[in-house]
C-alpha cells in the first residue's frame, strides 16, 4: 500500500464533489484547521486520565471528522448537518455539567495549568481559528460555525474543570 499519490505536488488537492482546489483555497484551509483541531484534541486525550472527560473528547473527535466532511462537501444539503446540530446540544449539556463543578469565574485566566488542561487551552485556541476559517466560507447553513463556537466554550470549561480536579490553581493575568 502506498501512503502518497504525488497528485498534490503542483499545489492542488481534491475534496468531495469538487474540482481540484488550490491548497490555499479557503475550503482547504478550513478543512486543515479542523484537522489540526482534531489532532490537538487527540493530544489532550493522551494527557488526560479523567475517563469521563476523555470519552467526551473522543466524541468531539468523531464529530470533527464529520465537520471536515461537511466543509469538504461545500455545505451542500446533507444529513450530516442534522447530526452536528444534535452534537451542539450535547456540548451545551457537557458545559453545564462541568461548569456546575466550578466556582464563578470573575477574572480572565491564563491558558495554562496541568498538561491536559494546557492541551485543552491550545485546542480551544485552534478551535477559534477554525471557527474563523469556517466563517470566511460564509456557508448558508451556520450549523458548523455554531458547533465550533460551542466547542471552544466546552474546551475552555473542560480545561478549568481538569485544573480544578487535579488541584491546579488558575493563574490570572497581571496587567
Amino acid at each position: 500500500m502506498r501512503y502518497y499519490t504525488g497528485k498534490g505536488d503542483e499545489g492542488y488537492t481534491h475534496v468531495i464533489g469538487s474540482c481540484p482546489l488550490k491548497k490555499d483555497d479557503p475550503i482547504v484551509r478550513a478543512i486543515g484547521d479542523v484537522d489540526e483541531l482534531n489532532s490537538a484534541v487527540g493530544i489532550a486525550c493522551a494527557n488526560i486520565t479523567d475517563e469521563h472527560l476523555e470519552d467526551m473528547l473522543k466524541g468531539v473527535q468523531n464529530t470533527l471528522f464529520v465537520v471536515g466532511a461537511e466543509i469538504a462537501s461545500s455545505g451542500k444539503d446533507s444529513i450530516k448537518s442534522e447530526t452536528i446540530k444534535g452534537k451542539i446540544k450535547e456540548l451545551e449539556e457537557a458545559i453545564e455539567e462541568l461548569g456546575a463543578t466550578l466556582p464563578e469565574l470573575k477574572k480572565f485566566v491564563l491558558p495554562r495549568g496541568s498538561v491536559g488542561a494546557s492541551c485543552l487551552h491550545l485546542s480551544r485556541a485552534i478551535c477559534r481559528r477554525a471557527e474563523g476559517s469556517v466563517a470566511t466560507l460564509n456557508l448558508s447553513d451556520k450549523t458548523i460555525g455554531r458547533y465550533l463556537n460551542r466547542l471552544s466554550s466546552f474546551l475552555f470549561v473542560a480545561a478549568l474543570y481538569l485544573n480544578k480536579k487535579e488541584g491546579v490553581e488558575e493563574t490570572n493575568p497581571a496587567y
